[in-house]
């Protein structure tokens, strides 16, 4: 997993819940990094993994409900680092339908070796859209949570619906349909 998704993270617990946080959860992960990391480095995901468990366990806030909030995060970043990027698209429609065959080929030349999710286009309509998320990581909800964001730079509203294909959350159907 690319270190800026860690570097990131760690910066909005910072923000969100203060330094001592940060040092609280990378204390009680055993972490090969040790907790140090570059953006542009590459890491375990079970780092990404212990550092979210802990901060669940001392905030009570799941998971799932973390991931949305560092995607809303990380979107910001998005829109900072890469404006030239969402300035392509017109439409949140557009832009979400673009992951796998746009977005994700521009992230991999600045992160060749990043593992990416896949999305896969299953429907599409002017103002719908049905896709697969597969991931080993089975990180939908940060899927989910840059999905909601798109649709707010967009000044737009949608129904995003998220349907477990595995139980383990590792295929998911997303069902969007914009208000």
């Amino acid at each position: 997993m690319k270190g800026i998704v860690f570097t990131e993270f760690l910066e909005l617990v910072e923000d969100k819940f203060g330094l001592e946080m940060v040092d609280n959860i990378i204390t009680n992960s055993k972490l090969e990094s040790e907790g140090v990391y570059t953006a542009v480095g590459t890491y375990s995901f079970s780092e990404m993994l212990q550092l979210l468990q802990h901060l669940s366990e001392n905030t009570g806030i799941s998971i799932d409900n973390l991931l949305l909030v560092y995607a809303e995060h990380f979107f910001s970043v998005i829109e900072k680092s890469y404006p030239g990027l969402l300035a392509t698209y017109k439409d949140p429609i557009e832009m979400i339908s673009s992951i796998e065959n746009h977005i994700h080929v521009e992230v991999r030349k600045i992160y060749p070796d990043a593992e990416l999710p896949t999305f896969e286009v299953v429907e599409k309509t002017e103002n719908s859209l049905v896709m697969i998320y597969t991931s080993s990581r089975a990180m939908h909800h940060f899927g989910l949570g840059l999905m909601n964001k798109t649709f707010e730079h967009f000044n737009s509203t949608a129904k995003i619906e998220l349907e477990k294909i595995k139980e383990d959350g590792t295929e998911v159907r997303f069902i969007i349909h914009k208000n």
